[in-house]
Formats: structure tokens, sequence, C-alpha cells
């Protein structure tokens, strides 16, 4: 393991609900929940507003809502959330060549690598330059970790949580870790932790006590060795740059269970089809074609096809999926339905007997649809009239909550609820005051749905969003930047910027403040 804390890991900052609060002046300093709306849905991300109510991730939405009915409930925007990422996983490449991105807000970054730091000055003043820069390109927050290993660097991370910076100096991990719980070790799970204290071992320091051989009997040959290694703060994993994709799914949880067979079949196609553009997105094609059908009793079963060879054709992705499913008893009600393509490859080997095969079957399908309706004129002479002599009206459009809206007349807003054949919207960006809200029919033709805005106001001649797309006399600020020369607070084992914590301003058209839960950075010491 290396002697130098050069091994940075950066978590943002409750980062859904993070960009929503940035994003809706309104909401600033109040309880966001972000994640699935419908009777099965789960929450995935909380404010630390939220959070003070006993709100967390993974958690079912019902039972958020129990705790903080107040809150704000959104649907998520992933547009927005992957702009924002791929603007943080610029920053951290700049820092070195070898930045390990575990998900969208979550990442190692190897700075030695990049000759960013090589000792724990240099290594403390890239990860507050690293702190500043995030807030002046997107407005929020995110806790870095510095460590010498991957590990400590994470657990440092979380000790910075939220908005702040530890660095954990080389030679003082053994006493850091040793009063931890044995679940702040990676592996160990709720399965694990209780097996561990049912053996009367609760502590990291109790796990290096109760040695190798101990462990080894316990937990197998290799959790053991691994547990008791992690114990004595030895990590050796590299930070890894390209990691390999071993598989692309897609899948859907069911508000009501889906009893229809016809209905299972066509989600199941539409999943397919979705699948394969992720595919297609990431310039991947599989040949094993996976299906996964959750039923009312939530038993889960998993079903898988191999081809002949890699495929990223729609078709034939939908057929395997298809026939898949004819193998599985949906008797009861379906609850989850899922699709995954694995066994990945960068090319593709075409089958042109099935797509052959698929392209006579569309034909025939076709042709059969065509000699089975009437013409143009005979459907709309046989259409059904309305009461006033009209055609039926359009299906209802669906406005979710959170998503962005523009208004001829009134602007960019964002959608607070809707129902009952009326949705309201809150007319406000991230750059204005706390907006009105107005209540309109779904049907207004004068409401559109609209991208994202920046979370920071783009300055004049840089890419980003027109005036046109602005609210009329909405306003706003650059991010101010942290002063990297600012002085430390010094606390065992980590030292932050004390001028980096929330500095919350009483001008609401100020630059977003979707920092959250805490009056200053983090200062608590490993």
């Amino acid at each position: 393991m290396r002697t130098a804390p050069t091994i940075l890991h950066l978590d943002m900052d409750a980062f859904f609900a993070s960009a929503e609060q940035a994003s809706k002046p309104s909401l600033r300093g109040k309880a966001v929940v972000v994640g699935g709306l419908g009777p099965r849905g789960v929450v995935s991300t909380a404010s630390y507003e939220a959070r003070v109510f006993g709100v967390n991730s993974a958690m079912p939405m019902a039972q958020a809502r129990r705790r903080a009915p107040n809150a704000a409930y959104l649907v998520p925007r992933f547009a927005l959330y992957k702009e924002v990422s791929e603007q943080v996983m610029g920053l951290l490449r700049a820092l070195s060549p070898l930045v390990e991105p575990l998900s969208l807000d979550e990442a190692f970054v190897d700075l030695e690598a990049g000759g960013t730091a090589w000792d724990e000055r240099s290594a403390r003043l890239a990860g507050v330059k690293l702190r500043a820069d995030i807030r002046a390109v997107t407005g929020l927050t995110g806790s870095v970790g510095l460590a010498a290993s991957k590990m400590l660097a994470k657990i440092a991370s979380e000790q910075a949580k939220p908005d702040g910076l530890v660095l954990i100096d080389p030679g003082t991990e053994r006493e850091l870790l040793g009063p931890m719980s044995v679940r702040t070790l990676p592996g160990v799970g709720p399965a694990t932790g209780d097996h561990l204290r049912r053996a009367g071992i609760t502590t990291v320091e109790e796990i290096a006590e109760a040695g190798e051989d101990e462990l080894v009997r316990l937990l197998g040959k290799a959790h053991g060795h691994a547990l008791f290694a992690m114990a004595l703060a030895r990590d050796d994993r590299p930070v890894v740059s390209d990691r390999e994709t071993k598989s692309v799914s897609v899948e859907d949880t069911y508000d009501v269970d889906i009893h229809d067979r016809v209905r299972v079949g066509l989600e199941v196609a539409r999943l397919a089809d979705r699948c394969v553009r992720r595919l297609r997105g990431a310039g991947l094609s599989g040949r094993t074609i996976v299906l996964k059908v959750r039923r009312y009793d939530f038993s889960t079963l998993t079903r898988s096809e191999t081809l002949r060879g890699p495929t990223d054709d729609p078709g034939v992705v939908q057929e395997a999926a298809a026939r898949l499913l004819e193998g599985v008893d949906t008797t009861g009600g379906v609850r989850l339905l899922g699709v995954g393509v694995s066994g990945l490859a960068d090319y593709t080997q075409e089958d042109l007997f099935a797509q052959a095969q698929a392209q006579a079957q569309a034909q025939a399908h076709a042709e059969a649809v065509a000699a089975a309706e009437p013409s143009a004129q005979e459907h709309a002479e046989a259409e059904p009239e309305g009461p006033a002599g009209g055609k039926e009206p359009a299906v209802e459009r669906r406005w979710s909550a959170g998503h962005d809206v523009r208004h001829a007349e009134f602007g960019h807003g964002w959608v607070q609820g809707s129902g009952l054949g009326r949705v309201t919207v809150r007319f406000e960006t991230p750059y204005s005051e706390p907006g009105r809200v107005r209540t309109f029919r779904t049907d207004d033709p004068r409401l559109e749905p609209a991208d994202p805005l920046p979370l920071v106001e783009p300055r004049p001649g840089e890419p980003g969003r027109t005036p046109a797309d602005v609210e009329p006399g909405a306003s706003g600020a650059g991010a101010p930047e942290a002063d990297p020369t600012a002085p430390v607070v010094s606390s065992p084992g980590g030292q932050v910027p004390s001028g980096s914590g929330d500095q919350v301003s009483s001008d609401p058209a100020s630059r977003p403040k979707s920092r959250s839960g805490g009056g200053g950075a983090a200062t608590s010491s490993p």
C-alpha cells in the first residue's frame, strides 16, 4: 500500500435531491424526496432535511410519506443528473487519467498517477480545489476523502459528509478503524454482520484480534482472508479507469400486477427494445438474452438463452425474450419484468438467417394488417363521433411531478402535481427567486414539456440555454469559489478548509444552494 494519501474518493451529497433543490429555488432548505411515486415506488435519494425525519434511500415510498408527509416528492430527471455527472467526471479526469466511476455521483481518483498529488499537502490542496470547482461548475457540493487506499478513502468521504473533506494520515489507519463497526468494511452486509455478532465480533478491532484462522473458519477462506486484511488496513486494490461492462438490462415495476398474458408479452417486447437502445448507445452487442419475471408472490424467475453470435438487432432480442416468456408461468399476475443482454462484445456477428426470418415475419404481418384494415376513407366514414360531431377527445397528457415544462406566456417552470384534468406548475428557474404557482388544464396547448436548465447560469458566450428558455426577469449569479488558501481546521486524521461550508445567503436570487443538512464543512475526526 502506498505511503501518501493520494487516493481520492468523491461522493456527491444527496445527489438527486440536491440537484432538484438547486434547480428549484422554492425547495432549497426543505425536505425533498426523489423516487418512484407509485404504490410500489422506492426512494432513490432523500435530501438531508428529509433524512431528519428518518427517510432514507431504498425505503418504500409509502413509508417515506408517512414519516415526512410534508416533503416534496419528485420523479427522477435522469437526463439532468447524467448531464451534471458528466461535468463532475470531467473535473475528475482533469486531475488524473485514472478515474474509476462507481455511479453517477461517486468515483475514485488516483491523484499520484496524474501528477496532481504526491504527499499530504498536495493531496489536500487537490481535494480543496476539486470541491471548489464542483461548486462553481454545478452549484452542488461533494464530500471528499483522501487516504492511501480505496477502502480508507471511501471511509474518509463518509466521515466528511455533508460538504466536507477528511484526510487520513498514513500510519493512523489502525487507530482509526479499531472502534468502527464491522459493517464499515466493504463486503460486510447485514448477513455477515449478524454472523460476526453471534461470534462476539462487533468492531474492526475485534476482527483483528480474532485472527485470520478464526475468520476463515467463520466465513470461509476467501472472505475470511479478505476481511482480516481490511481490518489491518491492508488494501492494495488499484484505481481502474475502465470498468468492463458485463451486461446491459432494463426493468420496470408495475403499480398494479399485470394479469393479461398479451399485455405481459407487449411489455417484454417494449423492454427488449429499450434494452437494445441502451446496448447500441454503448456501442455493444451481446450473445445471451436474459428475461426476469417477478410474480405476484415476490418469487423471481430468471431465464436466459445464448445465441450463436453477438447481436444488437431489436427483432432478434425481442424474439428471444418472447421465447423465454413462453416457458414462464405468469398465472396470478406479474409485478416486475426485465430484459437484459450479457456476453457483451464491441462488434456484431450478424445472424443473417434470423434477420431474414424476422423481415419475412414483419412483411407477412404488415400484409395481414393491410388486408384486415379498411381503407383510410372507409375508416374515416366509420369512425364514431363525439357529442358535438367531432372526433373522440385525445388521451389526457401525463405530467410527472418535478419535471420541466414551458408555458407560452409564463416561461419555464416545473410540475408540482397533476390530477383530475388539472396540472399545477410553479414558474421559476435555478437563477430566479421562488416563483408563483398556477394551474392549467392538462391539455392546455400553451403548456409543453421542456428540457432541464443548467444548474449554474451560463455566462455570456458560454454554451447553455438561450434567454428565451428562462423566465422573463429571472436573474442569478455564478457560484463563488472556495478559497484554496483558506485556513484549515485540524482534527485527528483529517483537515478541512474552514471557509468551505454552507454559506446561506439571504438573497433568494443568488446561486443555487442545494447544500443542506449542515452548518459548515464537516470536521468530524476519523
